[in-house]
């Protein structure tokens, strides 16, 4: 870490089921964090049963204020490392943070996918729980989903909603995988 640190949401890599563990020795730190659950339907032989799971295994959101954070996120037990690309720590941006918020909040059917999609027309949430929401309008299974790209994990989260509550975005978006100068920031 050099002084020319910069405050920001980063991304942790954990061990297999250790986010949960991860995320509660954070918050006794009172380091911020955010590791978004997803709500599924697991069936057991005698029972069915609603539980809270991380949307993305093995990962989970922290904001580092300093190297001091920086540090103790990778003291703490479970943690493997911070996602890089190359010798970097990936910086993840606001409004992807704030969107992931917005989608598990809003309670959405939401699926994950590690799937290659092709580019879709891009669109925003204009209207219900997920109003500001940037996706795409893809095929899925034979039906139009809407689907929000996490590229820096390769993760699509898919979810259904009707199509009068979204708009048609006007910008640079080249649809080239976040790759271009564009308007719509996507998580790299």
């Amino acid at each position: 870490m050099n002084k020319n640190f910069v405050p920001g949401w980063y991304v942790l890599y954990t061990k297999t089921n250790n986010e949960k563990k991860v995320a509660l020795t954070l918050s006794e730190n009172n380091i911020n964090h955010y590791l978004p659950l997803v709500k599924v339907l697991r069936n057991w032989n005698d029972r069915k049963k609603l539980v809270e799971l991380p949307m993305f295994p093995s990962y989970l959101f922290i904001y580092l204020t300093g190297v001091k954070d920086y540090i103790q996120g990778l003291e703490i037990g479970g943690v493997i490392n911070y996602v890089r690309f190359g010798k970097q720590i990936a910086m993840v941006d606001d409004l992807i943070i704030n969107s992931l918020k917005i989608m598990t909040n809003a309670s959405a059917s939401l699926e994950i996918s590690s799937e290659g999609f092709q580019f879709g027309q891009r669109l925003l949430i204009k209207e219900g729980m997920l109003t500001g929401l940037y996706c795409e309008l893809v095929q899925y299974k034979g039906k139009e989903k809407l689907l929000v790209r996490i590229d820096l994990l390769n993760r699509n989260i898919l979810m259904d909603m009707p199509l009068d509550f979204v708009t048609k975005i006007h910008s640079e978006y080249q649809g080239d995988g976040g790759h271009s100068k564009r308007t719509i920031p996507t998580m790299q």
